[in-house]
């Protein structure tokens, strides 16, 4: 008898750890119609409007108007193939634009800063943005990228300031605002509550870029909060209206991979998506993915072929906070270095974070352990810095402050990734 309870026992205890292990969410037959695309319509549509504009520019040179609209078909270009030069490109018909307007239109004065935040140059653009504010045209859309730059610039009262000025919980760009704020707060509940209530907001104005937007977006944060199916479906609805958003696929290819712990699924996902879509961080995901199946030579090679891509200068300062991470394994110095210029740009706690962590893969963690204490323990809540922080405690001695961390930690694994929750176990 007890060798029969002790068989069913096993028996159970065997399915359950195999469902555990074969549980999954996605399904290819939902994406695969989006993996498949020979050409990316959003490419060809931008491409033709550049060439109307710029070729009407050529025809009347003193057209500056024309101007816009070849920045703005630029940034769709860069935002559909991700070719650093179509954000260069953008950014020099701009400072044209405005050099021959004389700086008088802030929204010029906007675009141009817009330009500069997707370049992670937000001292620049908030130069544009002081000077659209005293402009006074459309205020309340300079106040808006105001909040979002000293967001950036870790300027947070004043981020804060900003956000009182727009409140209209009747408008969507003060509910993502607010719900931005929310999350760095480090309350999640209510950046959902917020942006679910911004997602209606767009779905009534039935316009598609913002839908789209909100869509990517609530499912980024319903994977922070471990509600991975829902963040499925968004990334799907995100597709279904936009067959080329990459940044859909992408996080489609992590719930595979750090879920579903399908790293052959992850990389044909990837795969697709860079048929059309160049960016150097793709080559980080398939970094990560080829560390988890332990194979090192591809995992270098990624990362050759991502050092060799940054190197483009027109990237400038925007791959730092990769770059360092990276490099705090292999050259620290280097890495000390990449995070001071980052702390100099954008002195956020994320950005003392990195500092943090570089010197303390230096061999430093007495200055490892004083940056985080001075300007991380409280101030962020990203998963990614609470791991730094319990990993510099533990080489302190701190190791009560590294139990309470740990379980927190623990339940944040999916957003951490399998192989730095399995580091996170080992503390």
């Amino acid at each position: 008898m007890n060798t029969k309870l002790s068989m069913l026992l096993l028996v159970i205890i065997m399915a359950t750890s195999c469902s555990e292990k074969t549980k999954t969410i996605t399904n290819p037959e939902d994406y695969n119609q989006y993996l498949t695309l020979k050409t990316n319509t959003e490419t060809l549509s931008a491409t033709t409007e550049f060439d109307f504009w710029n070729n009407k520019l050529e025809e009347t040179p003193n057209q500056v108007s024309y101007l816009s609209k070849i920045a703005s078909a630029e940034s769709r270009l860069f935002k559909s193939t991700g070719q650093i030069k179509h954000l260069k490109n953008a950014e020099n018909a701009l400072t044209t634009l405005n050099a021959e307007t004389q700086y008088n239109s802030a929204g010029h004065l906007r675009a141009l800063a817009r330009n500069y935040i997707s370049q992670h140059r937000f001292k620049d653009a908030l130069l544009m943005l002081e000077k659209a504010e005293v402009n006074g045209q459309n205020l309340d859309g300079t106040q808006k990228m105001m909040f979002d730059v000293h967001m950036e610039l870790g300027n947070f009262k004043l981020a804060k300031s900003y956000l009182e000025k727009v409140k209209d919980l009747n408008d969507f760009g003060y509910l993502i605002r607010v719900s931005k704020w929310s999350d760095y707060k480090g309350d999640l509940a209510s950046a959902i509550k917020y942006l679910e209530k911004a997602t209606l907001k767009a779905e009534s104005s039935k316009l598609e870029d913002l839908m789209e937007w909100s869509y990517t977006n609530l499912a980024d944060f319903y994977g922070h909060d471990g509600q991975i199916q829902k963040s499925y479906n968004y990334y799907l609805k995100s597709l279904a209206l936009n067959p080329n958003d990459d940044y859909a696929k992408k996080g489609i290819a992590w719930i595979v991979y750090s879920f579903e712990k399908n790293p052959t699924e992850a990389n044909r996902i990837l795969e697709a998506i860079t048929q059309l879509h160049k960016a150097p961080d793709y080559l980080l995901f398939k970094a990560e993915i080829a560390e988890f199946e332990n194979n090192q030579e591809a995992k270098n090679n990624y990362l050759k072929s991502y050092f060799e891509a940054v190197k483009d200068e027109n990237y400038g300062d925007m791959y730092n906070v990769y770059s360092s991470k990276i490099l705090a394994d292999i050259n620290s110095e280097k890495a000390i270095t990449l995070a001071k210029t980052e702390v100099e740009n954008r002195p956020t706690p994320l950005s003392y974070d990195l500092l943090a962590w570089s010197y303390f893969n230096n061999g430093n963690t007495t200055e490892a352990l004083k940056i985080i204490e001075q300007h991380v323990v409280g101030k962020t809540f990203e998963p990614e810095a609470q791991y730094h922080i319990a990993a510099i405690y533990k080489a302190n001695g701190k190791l009560k402050e590294v139990a309470a961390l740990k379980k927190q930690l623990q339940e944040s694994s999916y957003e951490l990734g399998p192989i730095t929750a399995r580091i996170v176990n080992q503390l």
